[in-house]
């Protein structure tokens, strides 16, 4: 039975090895990888995207061996690679969330939280409603389909070996973490704006008439404010989501090197 040996192993890398990198692009995944989904959904749901993707994904070097230190090597390149893939989906969508964080704290809505079910800490109502929010378009506009086309493209560009990520590429995976600041200063910059005039206006009241009572004046105000404010954010969200949308998916090409436009 020595025989059938080689060709065992060459079968189980060939399949644990796609298993691993496209487990750890979906345990990173926004959405997908969050608490709220159990752990066997995720595991059955990792077995069939390997399995689908399986006659897709080019054939592993029958000379890398799964329990050798290249083939544990190998390994944990695998999961960094998914990972990384993961994390910039968590970019898009944590972009939004800091730009509804933001948006709530300028306004005076930051007072309303609640216990956030993913990370398990309180957070600003107004955080969460972009959340959901982003959650939704985000499947609407199959933008998980992107990404899935996106890891599978990873299997042509970065081949499963133990050099197909290096310090390089985290240190691009890092820097793209600026993008999500980016667009969440973006987004929220012209609530940061009113929120200065409105309280440069009763900064200015306060100094032409000390008789008011600025404080219990100023809080109600500035609360109307920002819920037009929101109601403006929102008609601009699915350009916002489009943006940000087409600036991830061109860095994620980047990452797995390659070049491509975005969606949209």
């Amino acid at each position: 039975m020595n025989f059938l040996e080689p060709l065992a192993l060459e079968s189980v890398s060939s399949i644990v090895w796609p298993l691993c990198r496209i487990g750890g692009f979906l345990m990173a995944m926004f959405a997908i990888g969050g608490g709220t989904i159990p752990t066997r959904v995720r595991a059955l749901f990792t077995l069939a995207m390997t399995v689908c993707m399986l006659p897709s994904i080019p054939k592993v070097d029958p000379s890398l061996q799964p329990f050798t230190v290249l083939g544990i090597v190998t390994t944990i390149n695998q999961v960094i690679i998914g990972v990384g893939i993961g994390l910039m989906t968590q970019f898009l969508a944590q972009a939004f969330v800091i730009a509804g964080q933001i948006v709530a704290m300028q306004t005076g809505l930051g007072f309303a939280s609640l216990v956030d079910p993913v990370s398990g800490t309180n957070a600003p109502v107004v955080g969460q409603f972009f959340t959901v929010l982003v959650t939704l378009v985000f499947f609407a506009v199959d933008g998980h389909l992107l990404f899935f086309r996106l890891l599978l493209m990873s299997f042509e560009t970065m081949p499963i070996g133990p050099e197909s990520f290096d310090t390089l590429h985290l240190r691009e995976l890092i820097s793209f973490g600026t993008v999500m600041f980016q667009c969440a200063i973006a987004m929220s910059i012209s609530a940061i704006c009113t929120m200065l005039v409105v309280n440069f206006t009763f900064g200015v009241m306060t100094k032409a008439a000390p008789q008011l009572n600025v404080f219990s004046m100023g809080f109600a105000v500035s609360m109307i404010v920002g819920f037009f404010v929101l109601v403006l954010a929102l008609d601009a969200f699915m350009g916002n989501f489009y943006i940000a949308l087409n600036a991830i998916s061109e860095r994620t090409c980047s990452l797995i090197g390659t070049s491509c436009e975005g969606p949209y």
